[in-house]
């Protein structure tokens, strides 16, 4: 199974996510339709970075891009630390998650991962760049310091 990741690098929340069998174009647009959609749709003038990947530099996934106002960025050939945030969340998920059960099924595992996401990742883990916040509170808890600042 695959999994392809929207990361904010502000606060670490994993705004979308998708996982099928084959790493393809399909792939990384339905994990940017749902990042998109995780932000209320308006996303003109976010910067999308990724690896260098074939599916990120394919005409579909350019075109999805131009249409919701994304800019998409790539890193530089190999190079690991230009997607460090991507490989750090997938150690984590493996070593905090994946590596601790078995799924029967693709379907099992598909429906686990997306729980463990939403419920646990974005909402209850405590990452130090948050100031041990999880990242839902973190934006929440930011977003209340520029209306404070904005009403003063």
């Amino acid at each position: 199974m695959y999994l392809a990741t929207v990361i904010d690098l502000f606060s670490r929340r994993l705004l979308g996510y998708a996982m099928g069998e084959r790493h393809d174009t399909g792939l990384v647009v339905a994990a940017l339709h749902m990042a998109a959609t995780t932000r209320g749709g308006d996303v003109r003038g976010v910067i999308f970075h990724s690896d260098r990947g074939s599916e990120y530099g394919s005409r579909r996934f350019q075109r999805v891009s131009r249409r919701l106002g994304v800019f998409p960025s790539m890193g530089r050939a190999g190079s690991c630390f230009d997607n460090a945030i991507s490989e750090a969340f997938n150690s984590v998920l493996k070593v905090e998650y994946v590596r601790l059960y078995a799924f029967a099924t693709l379907a099992e595992a598909q429906i686990r991962m997306a729980t463990w996401i939403t419920d646990f990742y974005n909402a209850r883990r405590l990452h130090s760049v948050c100031g041990f916040k999880n990242p839902i509170d973190y934006e929440h808890d930011h977003r209340a310091g520029l209306t404070e600042e904005l009403a003063a």
